[in-house]
């Protein structure tokens, strides 16, 4: 009996660790395809709307899944898309100001405070060292 029960306890949370999984797979190749983040109004409701979800749960997938909170899971995408931008060199002369409204940031701080978090270092640095030479 108590067998039983651990199997079905177990079982029960590799039922819920799967549609977690599968969560998550859909959560990213959500922002990698539709880009939600490029919105500078992105919230946790409306990209839970977008995405067919309940906004609570949409927050427990980033927060408990991830460790991360929505600003943070978000900025992750736009500083990947940023980097891209600042690495291109058909777009080496859009201004850190045009590139953070692209990318959704709303402030020149935050945008600047998020590239130094994960890049550690400024958007001109980081053009200088990772632009791509067109040959």
């Amino acid at each position: 009996m108590v067998k039983e029960l651990i199997k079905r306890d177990v079982s029960d949370d590799n039922i819920k660790s799967n549609k977690e999984s599968k969560e998550i797979a859909k959560l990213k190749d959500h922002m990698l395809k539709e880009e939600p983040y490029l919105d500078p109004n992105l919230s946790v409701n409306s990209l839970a709307n977008k995405m067919n979800i309940l906004d609570n749960e949409l927050s427990v997938l980033i927060n408990h899944h991830l460790n991360q909170h929505f600003f943070d899971f978000v900025n992750e995408y736009r500083i990947r898309k940023t980097m891209e931008i600042l690495q291109d060199p058909n777009k080496r002369e859009y201004t850190v100001l045009e590139i953070l409204y692209e990318v959704g940031f709303n402030s020149k701080s935050s945008f600047n405070t998020a590239l130094k978090k994960y890049a550690k270092v400024t958007p001109t640095e980081y053009r200088k060292t990772h632009l791509k030479i067109a040959s």
